[in-house]
């Protein structure tokens, strides 16, 4: 195995994965064929395409596995939600170590060009140009909790509800399992009367910020560690411009940001 393999799905990543995908074996009653291409060199590939942002052509051929072998394999993974339920594992681990914070949540969206496919619509940031728009709900640390896509066109507040009950629930150091902030905070986007009592029947304090009354000089004191996660989403450099046609494989590659996120905390 190289030294890149290792370097971009180190044991502690591996260990996690292989408690999601279970190791396949190719029994050939004939025999012969060619060996099944390792999962781990697959996934190692998959994540330099995520991180590169190079083009499934443009895998270098280092990690063994072809190209068109690594794409399947992200395609099943994608259609099984093998990275959702990663997402998921890892904070798990984090929630049993305590380092979840659920004090104080924030939630916020970034708009991205897309070439194609569903799930896009003008942006009307962006001279009204296609474009796909990422949600995530972040705790108090930035530890991505929720995460969701849409078209461009689709207002923020929409997504307000949609991430709050995408929260899984998530294990603590002790009692039970946790998918509810105690508070959350956004920005003038998600200012909406309806909004605010949803939250409230949920138990959740909110902090959004008031249209024409408050200054946005101060609306950043707390959400800022949101921002900085959509920053840290940007250093997979294949969401900076969306070329799937297909919605989970763009969903797919959110997923896989915010597992390499979590799983660099993990081992901090």
């Amino acid at each position: 195995m190289t030294v890149l393999v290792k370097r971009l799905v180190p044991d502690e990543l591996w260990t996690l994965f292989r408690r999601v995908v279970q190791p396949t074996q190719v029994i050939r009653p004939q025999g012969g064929g060619r060996q099944r291409a390792g999962d781990r060199e697959c996934l190692a590939a998959i994540i330099f395409v995520a991180t590169s942002g190079c083009t499934w052509r443009q895998l270098p051929p280092v990690f063994g596995p072809a190209w068109p072998t690594v794409y399947r394999r992200f395609a099943q993974w994608s259609r099984e939600r093998v990275w959702a339920r990663l997402h998921r594992l890892v904070l798990d681990e984090l929630g049993a170590r305590g380092e979840l914070d659920w004090s104080r949540c924030a939630i916020d969206s970034v708009s991205v060009r897309a070439v194609k496919g569903l799930l896009t619509g003008p942006n009307p940031t962006d001279r009204g140009k296609a474009g796909s728009k990422i949600h995530l709900i972040t705790d108090r640390n930035g530890v991505p909790l929720s995460l969701g896509i849409s078209g461009a066109n689709m207002h923020d507040s929409q997504g307000l509800e949609p991430l709050v009950r995408g929260i899984p629930p998530i294990r603590s150091r002790r009692g039970p399992r946790r998918r509810r902030p105690a508070k959350l905070h956004a920005d003038k986007g998600y200012d909406y009367v309806h909004l605010r009592r949803w939250l409230r029947r949920r138990g959740i304090r909110h902090r959004i910020a008031r249209k024409g009354i408050e200054s946005s000089q101060r609306l950043g004191r707390h959400r800022w560690v949101v921002e900085r996660t959509v920053s840290w989403l940007a250093g997979c450099r294949r969401l900076h411009r969306r070329y799937e046609r297909e919605a989970e494989h763009f969903l797919a590659f959110v997923g896989i940001a915010a597992a390499l996120i979590c799983q660099r905390r993990l081992i901090e």
